[in-house]
Order: C-alpha cells, then structure tokens, then sequence
C-alpha cells in the first residue's frame, strides 16, 4: 500500500479530533503574558459585561475564532511604558503562532493586538524603591 492510502485508513478508523476555543485560548494567553513588555491583558466589551454578571474568566483579553482549520486570535493588551510596541507586538504575534501551531496542529490566519492602554505601574515601583 502506498503510504498515502495508509495515512487515509488511519484518518477512518481514527475519527475525527476538535480542540476547544477555550484550549487555544489559554495557549494564547499563557504565552503572551510571558513576553516581557505586557503589562496584562485588558477584557473587551463581551468580557466586562460577563464579570458584572458574575463569571470570572482568568484568560481575559484573549478572543478566539476558529473557522474549519483556520485559528484567528484576537489580543486586546495593556502594554509597559517605555516598551516598543509593535516590538511588542510581533513577539506576540510570533511566539503565540508557533506555540498554537505546534501544540495542536491548526493554521492561525491571524493574530491582531489592540492595544487597550499603557501601564505605568512599573515606573510608579520604581519611584518608590528610589
């Protein structure tokens, strides 16, 4: 048998495997809270309302869509001051694409960073260690 012919019976006897927004989701989350110039991620619209109503969601500032294989990822972030922001923003379009790909297998289309604001906490700790 060829081994396209093996890799298509594998495929039928296997089934079918879905992975969940929300598992994309803290993936993307996870690692981008991990570059250095995020000052936290800041929820959208959705979000605040959904923690008014009492959810809590600890991977807030992250939004998902998955069409077929296609993965587009949405960051709204709260960037350091002082930080480089489309520096910091190419990390994160960067590093969250290779880690999503590479943990489950997907396409990211797309990874878009708004940017919500500057964080001067930072600047305010270092004042007062002074």
């Amino acid at each position: 048998m060829s081994e396209k012919k093996v890799n298509e019976i594998e495929q039928d006897v296997a089934g079918e495997i879905k992975i969940s927004a929300d598992v994309i989701t803290v993936i993307a989350h996870t690692v981008a809270s991990e570059i250095e110039g995020v000052a936290g991620m800041n929820p959208n619209l959705s979000e605040n309302i959904s923690s008014v109503l009492g959810r809590k969601n600890p991977t807030k500032g992250v939004k998902v869509e998955i069409d077929g294989s296609n993965v587009t990822i949405d960051f709204f972030i709260l960037v350091e001051y002082g930080a480089r922001i489309p520096e910091v923003a190419w990390r994160i379009q960067e590093r969250v694409k290779s880690a999503v790909e590479s943990m489950t297998g997907m396409n990211v289309s797309s990874i878009n960073i708004h940017v919500q604001g500057i964080s001067f906490e930072k600047v305010k700790e270092e004042k007062k260690s002074e």
